[in-house]
């Protein structure tokens, strides 16, 4: 019976320990912010002119005025407790097949506490907060009127570019 408990134990321990990593280890989801393609902003100062809002199918050309960069930022959140929790689960139950005789207790704890640290560790830099960077293009119309658009890349648009605006898309002309 004992021949048969180790080499389940093993396995157990391989495969939280798999679940673990997998876990902790994969990267939070990278959200880009709500974009708002096409909206009409005044332009250069807000409210000094009224917004003009485009009706649908409604193509327009202009030029782009302006890229600029933005940067913002997730919200991050400290570690709960979880993967502590976990990683001194699967690091007790990994000291424990290490250990033998009066060691075992010895290698169980600091399997314990190691996992606990490791399991922390990992979790607060899943959770931490990621910065990311859009770009906002300024477009003036034939017409006068600005556009803005926020975008994840600029493609291959540069300033002073022939633009179309179609459905709130911005192409280049």
């Amino acid at each position: 019976m004992s021949r048969l408990t180790r080499p389940l134990s093993v396995a157990a321990a391989v495969v939280a320990a798999s679940l673990l990593a997998t876990a902790c280890v994969a990267p939070a989801p990278y959200y880009y912010p709500a974009y708002h393609p096409g909206y009409a902003q005044p332009y250069p100062a807000a409210g000094a002119y009224p917004a003009q809002v485009a009706p649908t199918g409604y193509v327009e050309y202009g030029q782009v005025a302006n890229i600029e960069v933005v940067q913002g930022r997730t919200a991050g959140y400290g570690p709960t407790g979880g993967g502590a929790i976990a990683g001194g689960l699967i690091g007790g139950v990994v000291g424990n097949q290490i250990g033998h005789g009066s060691g075992r207790a010895a290698a169980t704890a600091l399997g314990l506490i190691g996992g606990a640290l490791a399991g922390n560790a990992i979790e607060a830099q899943t959770n931490a907060p990621r910065v990311y960077q859009s770009y906002r293009i300024s477009v003036q119309t034939d017409h006068g009127a600005w556009r803005v658009f926020d975008v994840p890349h600029p493609g291959d648009l540069r300033i002073g570019d022939r633009v179309r605006i179609e459905n709130g898309q911005i192409s280049r002309y």
